[in-house]
């Protein structure tokens, strides 16, 4: 463990986090953790723990800190669709080279379904994109 520790602790949640001061400056020298406030990421929200009352500095840190954790989240989305555009690459290959007539009967009508609804929004996605470019949109 560094010697010196952050001052926040944000113990991440599904859409956010619970927001602790650290405190080390204590008679028993350890550490403490006290909840401050719970941050929702999707909506923007920051909510005091109790009756607390945040700081300028509290707000600073938690501001800062949920602008990153947004990029954050933005950049693993943006990963998760090339992963998912190498999958679809490797389920081609399986599909082609290896894989069973048992194997494609269980995963083809699900797999062309789901590509099915894929390229239908990717598709019009697309076609509104190029509306706006023309200035039709």
């Amino acid at each position: 463990m560094s010697a010196e520790l952050p001052e926040y602790f944000f113990r991440v949640r599904e859409n956010g986090a619970f927001v602790f001061r650290v405190d080390t400056e204590n008679r028993n020298r350890r550490i403490e953790m006290d909840q401050i406030a719970v941050v929702n990421i999707r909506n923007g929200e920051i909510k005091p723990h109790g009756q607390r009352a945040l700081s300028e500095q509290d707000l600073a840190e938690i501001k800062s800190w949920m602008q990153a954790r947004t990029a954050t989240l933005a950049a693993r989305d943006m990963d998760d669709i090339h992963r998912a555009v190498d999958h679809l690459n490797l389920t081609a290959h399986w599909a082609n080279s290896r894989a069973t007539d048992a194997q494609l009967e269980e995963v083809t009508d699900a797999l062309l379904l789901a590509m099915h609804d894929l390229r239908s929004v990717l598709v019009r996605k697309k076609a509104d994109r190029m509306l706006k470019v023309r200035g039709d949109g």
